[in-house]
């Protein structure tokens, strides 16, 4: 045996990050969350694919909201950076708009036509566009909030440590006020060890610099972090350890293990008005 982190091999570290392998109904959650979306868009007032950069893949899905002066929701789909899409989240956006916010969902290039980095600059690109268009579409560019579910997760907590007026011209330091990462990845290393690498082609530096591990922060917006209590055991470790992190950098962050969830149910959890998870980002949004 070879160890690649933290006691693991090639071998089980890919049992740890293969979670379609350890999830057996994982497709069946994927396609209701699809088939949720259509029913929801085939009803609700959408612009569909509006660009927000210039790549095939920075494009949003946009739900105005009814009242000016609304929070937005910027919400970042998972799928490991190289899957999956915004149509099949969609669903999310309902309890949100229907409470009175803007929801802003979020597409990017998916690897490997994309590097991490490229990614990672991308969906920052979906903020700032966020933050410069918000009132066309009724929202407060002053309640910007950022939602991301496993590989969004990730590019959610990055985009909390951001500092805005260093990426974009004219934007606050603050542009984003708060996001709250699900099932969320924030140490890259041991994911450049396992097969998700073949797509990412991740290297220890750019896994260095797109781990929000290594950028905690004092004064950034406030993150909070949920995971299934079902998921495995180094992606619940992957949230403890981010959160012991950013305690000791002085900023601790709201945590929940979701009883009952394991990483393709959880999502399930935002777009239910009665659950935990619902209930932070509701918080987060102020509506």
């Amino acid at each position: 045996m070879t160890e690649l982190f933290l006691g693991y091999d090639r071998a089980g570290l890919d049992a740890q990050y293969n979670l379609r392998a350890a999830v057996k109904d994982a497709i069946e959650h994927l396609g209701e969350g699809a088939r949720r979306s259509g029913v929801f868009r085939a009803k609700a007032a959408v612009q569909l694919d509006v660009p927000y950069g210039p790549a095939h893949g920075e494009r949003v899905n946009l739900y105005a909201a009814r009242k000016a002066g609304a929070p937005v929701l910027v919400f970042v789909h998972g799928g490991y950076w190289q899957r999956l899409d915004k149509n099949d989240f969609d669903y999310v956006a309902e309890p949100f708009v229907a409470a009175g916010a803007a929801v802003v969902n979020v597409n990017y290039t998916l690897a490997p036509r994309a590097t991490m980095d490229e990614i990672v600059r991308q969906v920052r690109a979906a903020v700032a566009w966020t933050w410069r268009e918000a009132r066309s579409f009724n929202g407060d560019p002053a309640r910007i909030h950022v939602a991301g579910h496993s590989a969004g997760g990730h590019l959610a907590a990055m985009a909390a440590l951001t500092a805005w007026d260093g990426f974009a011209p004219g934007l606050p330091a603050d542009a984003v006020k708060s996001a709250v990462a699900i099932s969320g990845l924030y140490d890259l290393e041991p994911v450049r060890h396992t097969y998700l690498n073949d797509a990412l082609k991740l290297d220890a530096a750019a896994a260095r610099r797109n781990s929000p591990m290594l950028f905690v922060r004092r004064g950034a917006a406030p993150l909070s972090l949920a995971v299934g209590a079902g998921e495995t055991a180094e992606f619940v470790r992957q949230q403890r350890d981010f959160a012991a992190a950013m305690a000791a950098a002085g900023a601790p962050p709201e945590t929940a293990e979701i009883r009952d969830r394991h990483h393709f149910d959880v999502i399930h959890d935002l777009a239910e008005p009665a659950s935990k998870l619902h209930a932070m980002v509701r918080a987060s949004l102020g509506c």
